[in-house]
């Protein structure tokens, strides 16, 4: 039997790669081709460049709070040895987890570091950058990205404004150019929110990065007066786009100022790995990720890789950490195989999440070579 095993990261504990070779190992006998798959979350970087045969390229840039981190840059090399393609993510820059234990500052917390990597990227040479912008520590709108890219704030009396994004709320005016030529952009997002409003970056994201309720409207206006502002100077309208809210409003920065495309982040990367091709060849598909819940069937990877399957009649499996029930996941996957059950704890699963996978999958493999019969 040919298996595809194409699963995400289960975030917190295993990387996609390791929940693919945790799940190969059940399966001894068969053919399986390991094909680990993002959705522009955590880990695209990595797996379109272990996909693509790209080489790691570490950087130092400003973590979110104004520390020093090392990011990385995974660079694609054509066949003369010239730099082409760089995926970067904006989590290691300005990323959540770079956080640690320490308290969450959103009036603080910058994209800067993530502007720096941009142009870090740039300065390899090569002709497009593919960022990936999930994990977001931050809620700027992009305005710390766009000041490491050159572009400048101005208060009501034309003081430049060096606090950013600190003081955005005291925003009057920008000068938007950027003296370097950036390569094309594409941005790999899961995200479709806009900028602002009920379903924009604050209202819905706001209390992952520590903004509290009685701080969400106060973050919510300095948004607005970004973006009222860049788009007044800049004469477009970007804040209600699919995506501007993504990344704490990085989306709309990096349109705004980048000229950056957003892609749904599953497509691009099953475009690059060639995936539908590799599901098209197989007899069965597996894949899983973290949590398989309602969310997860809104452009999340294992979504996507259980509609490809069904294009082609191919039954689909998800291995994950924990499942909610729910008739739309019924129809979306064969069989959800969870790894917290009346046995095993969740704290038992996040301690040891290689050993409950490995016996998850074990015990299920009778069950699973069955639907094939």
């Amino acid at each position: 039997m040919r298996i595809l095993i194409a699963p995400d990261k289960f975030k917190g504990t295993l990387t996609a790669r390791e929940v693919s070779e945790i799940i190969a190992e059940g399966f001894v006998g068969h053919e399986c081709e390991l094909k680990p798959i993002a959705d522009g979350g955590e880990g695209t970087a990595k797996i379109l460049s272990g996909s693509l045969g790209g080489e790691t390229i570490e950087v130092k840039v400003m973590g979110p709070l104004g520390e020093t981190v090392l990011a990385q840059i995974e660079v694609l090399f054509d066949k003369d040895g010239v730099p082409e393609i760089a995926f970067i993510e904006m989590s290691s820059a300005s990323g959540l987890y770079l956080m640690g234990g320490e308290e969450l500052v959103p009036w603080k917390a910058t994209t800067y570091g993530t502007g720096e990597l941009i142009i870090a990227a740039r300065d390899i040479g090569v002709d497009r950058i593919i960022l990936g912008i999930g994990g977001s520590a931050t809620n700027d709108g992009g305005a710390g990205m766009a000041k490491a890219l050159g572009v400048r704030f101005y208060d009501d009396v034309g003081h430049e404004i060096e606090e950013i994004p600190e003081k955005l709320a005291d925003l009057n005016s920008i000068f938007p150019d950027i003296a370097i030529d950036l390569p094309e952009i594409t941005v790999a997002s899961d995200v479709n929110n806009p900028l602002l409003g009920e379903n924009g970056a604050t209202k819905v994201f706001g209390a992952q990065k520590g903004i509290s309720k009685g701080d969400i409207e106060l973050h919510e206006s300095r948004l607005k007066r970004f973006a009222d502002v860049v788009e007044k100077e800049l004469q477009i309208s970007l804040r209600n786009d699919h995506g501007a809210g993504a990344a704490g409003g990085l989306g709309f920065g990096l349109m705004a100022f980048c000229d950056a495309k957003l892609e749904p982040g599953f497509e691009l990367v099953a475009n690059m790995t060639d995936l539908e091709a590799s599901i098209r060849d197989c007899d069965l598909v597996i894949t899983g990720e973290g949590s398989i819940d309602i969310q997860s069937l809104m452009g999340k990877a294992p979504n996507g890789v259980a509609k490809m399957a069904k294009k082609y009649g191919k039954p689909v499996i998800a291995f994950c950490g924990v499942a909610e029930t729910h008739e739309e996941i019924d129809k979306t996957f064969d069989r959800v195989f969870s790894l917290v059950d009346s046995n095993v704890s969740i704290q038992v699963a996040m301690e040891e999440p290689a050993k409950v996978l490995k016996n998850k999958v074990d015990s299920c493999r009778l069950m699973i070579e069955q639907l094939l019969l």
